[in-house]
């Protein structure tokens, strides 16, 4: 199977190649930004029509939460007209966008995948217009929602990571002060994301391979089969790492790190059925947390 990655340097992206790759043998393209800017609609023609891919993971995202608030245009074009791009130049190649729990707005914990989106911040809003762009314009078309996204970065595997008002890199930094011999302290607050469903990236894109192989098409939530608040979340990862969990403290977020955009507070999700159209059992917590530390540890993708 050929497939072509948008955002294949970034964090998501560059675990949906790794694993189509070398699990699966898949035939990948995941072009640099550099190589194709994903907001110019000529470019990305180009470069689909090229490759003849039988499927488009779309991963890229434009990753400044300043921009999203501050410039609308480069925002929306970085989202919905990106998405645009790629759906159009699919050619009735399968089309997956990569979307997230923000889409929601944190207050009906547990959503399923068809459950509306409310979203109330920039990103969530960009997310839900992106879903409706691929949902009613490919001709093929999957939308994979993604939560609380942990794992390593095989582009850029030493990035150093900082908890942020999402769940995505708590582990990482959590991990890397423990060993460091310092506390930690997990913030809860109610302005920021406190529960959600807590996804290995691998896992993710092992999922995401699934849907294209299958030819699944619609919503599906890639994620784990456990949601949890952060400071168990926090406690639980020091367990599994054989770090002391007396060490992680709890406190109030630091307001610099946090910003101003307004954070979804439960992003909880159900994703029963789509583990059931996937023919998958997804992962209890503790089993993502060990194949985590094992992906971190060796530097090789450890299978489920």
């Amino acid at each position: 199977m050929r497939v072509f990655v948008t955002g294949a340097g970034g964090f998501v992206g560059s675990n949906v190649v790794r694993v189509l790759r070398e699990r699966h043998g898949a035939e990948v393209a995941g072009p640099s930004r550099a190589q194709v800017d994903v907001t110019d609609a000529a470019a990305v023609a180009r470069a689909v029509e090229a490759f003849a891919p039988d499927a488009i993971v779309h991963c890229a995202i434009l990753n400044d939460p300043v921009a999203l608030e501050r410039d609308r245009r480069a925002a929306w074009e970085g989202y919905v007209g990106a998405t645009r791009n790629v759906v159009d130049a699919a050619n009735g190649a399968h089309v997956v966008l990569i979307s997230t729990d923000w889409v929601f707005d944190g207050a009906q914990g547990g959503a399923t995948e068809d459950e509306p989106p409310n979203p109330i911040n920039a990103y969530g809003f960009l997310k839900a217009a992106s879903e409706l762009v691929v949902l009613e314009r490919a001709r093929r078309a999957t939308v994979a929602r993604i939560a609380g996204v942990a794992g390593v970065h095989w582009a850029r595997p030493a990035l150093p990571r900082e908890q942020d008002a999402g769940f995505g890199y708590l582990c990482a930094s959590l991990v890397h002060t423990l060993r460091e011999g310092q506390r930690f302290t997990v913030w809860e607050s109610p302005d920021i994301n406190c529960i959600a469903t807590p996804t290995l990236a691998s896992d993710a894109a092992e999922l995401v391979w699934r849907a294209v192989d299958g030819g699944h098409e619609g919503v599906l939530h890639c994620v784990g089969g456990e949601s949890v608040d952060r400071v168990t979340l926090a406690r639980r990862t020091a367990e599994a790492f054989a770090l002391d969990p007396e060490m992680v403290d709890v406190g109030p977020p630091d307001p610099a790190a946090v910003g101003t955009m307004r954070v979804p507070y439960d992003t909880s999700l159900d994703a029963t059925a789509t583990a059931k159209r996937l023919g998958v059992e997804l992962p209890d917590l503790d089993s993502m947390l060990g194949r985590l530390r094992a992906e971190l540890e060796t530097g090789e993708l450890v299978a489920a």
